[in-house]
């Protein structure tokens, strides 16, 4: 291909006859006159050697060289378009749409209080939580659909850069009992207490089993859910208890009516703010960052500030 041909008209060109289906539908929108976007993608197909349109009886649809063009002419645009409120934002303050994955757990305990501090402290920012497992992060990390997520993670994801923020032992959660004097629990206890898990793959959910398989144990699973917020419903009903890390317990809605209970010998997981390994963050996005890694760091002095006060 040419290097001086391709220009971001034609992805915006391309882009617009694909999301219109035709060719009218595009100039409308685009306001191009019709003969001339046609010419374009006419050149551009040409300058390929590669047809990436296709007509049909519901009008036109992208080839299977086209879909990828879509997706990569998409992503190249969305960042031209961020550009200009990037450089912006170094100049005054960080400005534009920031898109925050988020495990379901932190979701549950932390969503309310960051989206409301980053309303307060990044005014200029829109921010789009997303919630999800590893899996799903990853994928929507690779595809730049989100800029940086928060999440547990068991082993390292190749291609992608981490920070870790915290890395803490997993606690027993469950109903507060009248009985209740125990402080820690061992594996071997915990066998036979009845647990809500997460369904997998699941980081929290690889690391017990890890630790169950190692000492020859199956856990007395009594239901398996995909979300903290359906796991925590459940035991708020008495059903079973759920295995979190401690640092998010005084953060669980409701969790005055909940007892925590260490486990003996300590799992640990470690919670990682990560993002893509080749594309790096836009101004607002690191910012979004900077604030999640000091209210991650204030939730850690009020964990530690209050396991002292219970001494």
């Amino acid at each position: 291909m040419s290097p001086n041909f391709l220009q971001l008209r034609h992805l915006r060109y391309f882009l617009g006859i694909v999301d219109a289906g035709s060719f009218t539908g595009a100039a409308g929108m685009l306001n191009v006159a019709q003969p001339a976007l046609s010419q374009q993608m006419t050149a551009l197909e040409a300058e390929f050697g590669v047809a990436l349109l296709q007509r049909g009886a519901r009008g036109i649809r992208p080839t299977a060289a086209g879909e990828v063009f879509y997706r990569e002419a998409a992503s190249i645009v969305q960042q031209v378009e961020q550009l200009g409120r990037v450089v912006r934002s170094v100049a005054r303050e960080p400005e534009g749409l920031v898109r925050l994955g988020m495990s379901s757990g932190f979701t549950v305990c932390w969503a309310c209080n960051f989206i409301e501090a980053c309303r307060v402290i990044l005014p200029k920012v829109h921010l789009r939580l997303v919630a999800g497992d590893i899996l799903r992060m990853r994928s929507l990390i690779a595809s730049r659909a989100i800029d940086l997520c928060f999440l547990l993670e068991d082993e390292p994801i190749q291609g992608l850069t981490r920070q870790p923020l915290f890395h803490q032992p997993l606690s027993l959660v469950g109903p507060l009992l009248v009985d209740d004097v125990a402080h820690s629990i061992s594996l071997e206890q915990l066998a036979h207490v009845p647990l809500v898990l997460p369904t997998r793959p699941n980081t929290v959910r690889s690391v017990l089993d890890r630790a169950f398989q190692g000492a020859g144990l199956s856990p007395n699973c009594v239901a398996e859910v995909d979300t903290f917020a359906s796991a925590l419903s459940l035991v708020n009903a008495g059903i079973g208890n759920v295995i979190v890390p401690k640092i998010v317990f005084s953060d669980i809605p409701g969790h005055g009516d909940l007892r925590l209970i260490a486990i003996d010998p300590p799992i640990h997981v470690t919670a990682c703010l990560i993002s893509s390994g080749t594309t790096p963050l836009a101004f607002a996005a690191k910012a979004v960052g900077d604030l999640l890694t000091t209210h991650v760091e204030l939730a850690l002095r009020k964990n530690d500030g209050e396991k002292e006060s219970s001494l």
